[in-house]
C-alpha cells in the first residue's frame, strides 16, 4: 500500500468537511439516532452505512472530504504498514458490514466481529444502555453475528478490495447452550481460526468476552490459555495473532497470562475488554446486564498497556482501546506503549467525523512534540 500526504487544498476542503459533519451529526443525525432505543438505532446505523457503501459516488465524495493523511501518523506494527494507527474495535461491525465506509472515512483499519463458529442470536434485548454522563454504553449483545463462514468470507473480501485500510478478523467462542466443556470451546476457537488463517490482515483472539453463558475460562486460568494456544499455533497461518484482553484483573494475574501467550505464537495484545466496574457510578440501573464502553475503561487501560510495555513492550505490539474521545486521549495512550488505537463509543457520542479529528490532532501533538512518525513515541512515558 502507499499513503499519499495530504495537499494544501485538500487540507483545506477536510477541515470544512470535518466541520460540516459535526455541525450535520449533532443537530441532525444524533438527534434522529437518540431518539430511537439504542438497539434500533444500531441497527439503523449498520444498515445505512451499508447501503451507503454500495454507492461508489459517495464513498469517493467521503475519502476526497473526510479521509485526512499525514506522513507523520504512518506506522509500521506487527509487520504491516498502516496509513494511520486508528481502527474500529470490535464490537461494532460483527457481521462485517462497514468495510467500504470505514475505508472511505480514513481508518487505519478495522476489526471485524467478534465473529463465532456457530451463527450466535446473542443474549436477550436490549443489548446497549446509552450512559452520555460517562460517556459509555453498557454493552450485553453476547456476541450476535452472522458465524465465521459468512463473516470472515466478507472480511476477505474486504481484505482484498479495500484501498488503504487494513482488516482484522476477531474469533471467539460461540455464546449459546451448545458450549460444553474446555475441549469444546478450545475447538470452536479452532473452527473459526482456521477460516480465518490467510484470509485477512490480523486475526484477533477474543478470550474476554464478558457477556456468556461459558464464561470466560480462558483468561481466568492460565493452563486453559496455554491449551487454547497449543491447539491454534498448529493452524498454518501467514497473519498476525493478537490477543483481546480483560480489563479487570490484576497485574499479577494480567502478567500470567501474557507469560502464557509469550510462549506461543501470538505478535499482539488488545488493551482491553469492557469495564465490569461500576464503581463511582450508582445510578446505572442494577438490573442493566452486561459490561461498559468507553471512558469508564479509560484509566485502567491506560495502566494496562502501561505495564504490559515495561515488561513486555519486546515481545508483543499493543493495541490499545477505551476511551478514546480526543487526540490527546490516543496520543496518551501510544505515550504509554500501545503502536495502534481502537475505539467505538467516540463515533456514537461525537460523531464519524470524529476519525478525521483524532488524526489531525495526533499529528499536531507529534510534531509539537518533535516527532517525525507515530512509532517514536510509542512507550515514551514509560522509557522516560
Amino acid at each position: 500500500m502507499s499513503y499519499v500526504s495530504q495537499s494544501p487544498v485538500r487540507n483545506t476542503v477536510n477541515k470544512v468537511a470535518v466541520d460540516l459533519f459535526k455541525f450535520g451529526y449533532k443537530n441532525v443525525a444524533k438527534k434522529a439516532f437518540f431518539a430511537m432505543p439504542p438497539d434500533e438505532a444500531h441497527d439503523a446505523m449498520i444498515k445505512g452505512c451499508h447501503a451507503f457503501g454500495q454507492i461508489p459516488p459517495i464513498m469517493w465524495a467521503l475519502r476526497q472530504t473526510l479521509d485526512y493523511t499525514d506522513p507523520v501518523l504512518e506506522t509500521e506494527a506487527l509487520g504491516l504498514r498502516f496509513a494511520n494507527p486508528f481502527g474500529l474495535s470490535a464490537g461494532l461491525d460483527k457481521d462485517c458490514m462497514l468495510p467500504k465506509v470505514l475505508d472511505a472515512a480514513g481508518f487505519g483499519f478495522e476489526t471485524v466481529g467478534s465473529t463465532t463458529s456457530r451463527p450466535c442470536a446473542g443474549n436477550p434485548r436490549p443489548w446497549f444502555h446509552r450512559l452520555p454522563e460517562y460517556g459509555s454504553m453498557m454493552v450485553h449483545a453476547g456476541l450476535a453475528n452472522d458465524g465465521s463462514e459468512k463473516v470472515i468470507a466478507r472480511a476477505e473480501k474486504a481484505y482484498t478490495t479495500t484501498k488503504s485500510m487494513r482488516v482484522s478478523v476477531s474469533i471467539a467462542r460461540t455464546n449459546d447452550r451448545l458450549a460444553g466443556d474446555i475441549d469444546e470451546g478450545i475447538e470452536d476457537y479452532r473452527i473459526s481460526f482456521e477460516r480465518a488463517a490467510n484470509r485477512t490482515d490480523m486475526i484477533e483472539v477474543n478470550i474476554s468476552c464478558p457477556n456468556t453463558m461459558a464464561g470466560e475460562p480462558f483468561n481466568t486460568d492460565p493452563k486453559n490459555l496455554d491449551r487454547l494456544f497449543t491447539a491454534l499455533d498448529e493452524v498454518p497461518r501467514s497473519q498476525p495473532v493478537l490477543v483481546k484482553m480483560p480489563l479487570n484483573k490484576t497485574w499479577p494475574q494480567f502478567r500470567a497470562l501474557l507469560e502464557v501467550l509469550a510462549e506461543h505464537n501470538v505478535q499482539g495484545v488488545s488493551i482491553a475488554n469492557l469495564q465490569k466496574d461500576r464503581t463511582g457510578m450508582p445510578d446505572i440501573p442494577a438490573d442493566w446486564a452486561g459490561g461498559l464502553s468507553g471512558l469508564p475503561c479509560q484509566q485502567a487501560s491506560n495502566e494496562m498497556i502501561a505495564r504490559t510495555y515495561a515488561e513486555f513492550g519486546d515481545r508483543f505490539t499493543i493495541a490499545g482501546i477505551g476511551g478514546v474521545f480526543t487526540p490527546q486521549q490516543a496520543y496518551d495512550k501510544i505515550r504509554s506503549g500501545a503502536s495502534l488505537v481502537m475505539f467505538i463509543s467516540s463515533l456514537m457520542y461525537v460523531g464519524p467525523q470524529n476519525i478525521a479529528t483524532l488524526k489531525r490532532g495526533l499529528a499536531d501533538l507529534l510534531r509539537e512534540d518533535g516527532f517525525d512518525h507515530v512509532a517514536e513515541a510509542v512507550g515514551v512515558d514509560v522509557r522516560s
